[in-house]
């Protein structure tokens, strides 16, 4: 056995390239898109690309995995336009956590396709601020800022069926809901514990 390093000036690939490659290819057949750790515009990037392509391919549903603690907002609003975008139907698996932008691109299919596992927790809250600079710069920034709120206050509400006062109340501090939480809440349409209970 060589090490990784001893492989690559001996110009090899590394003994994980192929496995990983391997693991692509069946997650594509099984129509599968995983959006795991921070969102970023790096990450949206993929997962739009790997939407555009499995749309591309055919119309069957697509299964986005979703565990993230969120991150740019932006970015989380790349993904939740394009599954909207693609014709293909994508149903939501929440697992682990799924918080802030990562809740907002889980909530742009219909209720009746976002699901999650038993122990997954969802944390909705508003965007956060921390800009620095002129004056003039910090109020502008504040204005986004109230804006995103309302916006993200909106796609909440429109997504559950809670009022829009309510909702903006509940993301004014970190709101923590547990799976069954979820769904009374109106983020989760169903707690699924296997496959099958999507696909049977």
């Amino acid at each position: 056995m060589h090490s990784p390093e001893e492989e690559r000036e001996a110009g090899q690939a590394p003994v994980h390239e192929p496995r990983t490659s391997f693991l692509e290819e069946k997650a594509f057949k099984a129509r599968m898109v995983l959006v795991f750790g921070t969102v970023t515009d790096t990450l949206a990037a993929d997962v739009a690309r790997r939407l555009l392509a499995l749309d591309a391919e055919s119309n069957m549903p697509i299964d986005m995995l979703v565990s993230s603690p969120g991150g740019h907002l932006e970015s989380g609003d790349a993904i939740h336009d394009m599954v909207r975008f693609i014709s293909s139907p994508v149903n939501m698996i929440g697992t682990g956590w799924v918080g802030s932008a990562a809740t907002h691109l889980y909530l742009s299919v219909p209720k009746e396709r976002r699901f999650c596992t038993p122990n997954t927790r969802f944390l909705i809250h508003q965007p956060s601020g921390g800009a620095g600079g002129p004056a003039s710069d910090i109020a502008i920034h504040a204005q986004e800022i109230i804006k995103a709120r309302e916006r993200i206050a909106k796609t909440i509400s429109d997504a559950t069926g809670q009022s829009y006062d309510q909702v903006a109340l509940d993301i004014e501090r970190d709101r923590w809901l547990s799976a069954e939480e979820a769904i009374e809440y109106g983020l989760v349409g169903r707690i699924i514990n296997q496959k099958t209970d999507i696909h049977p």
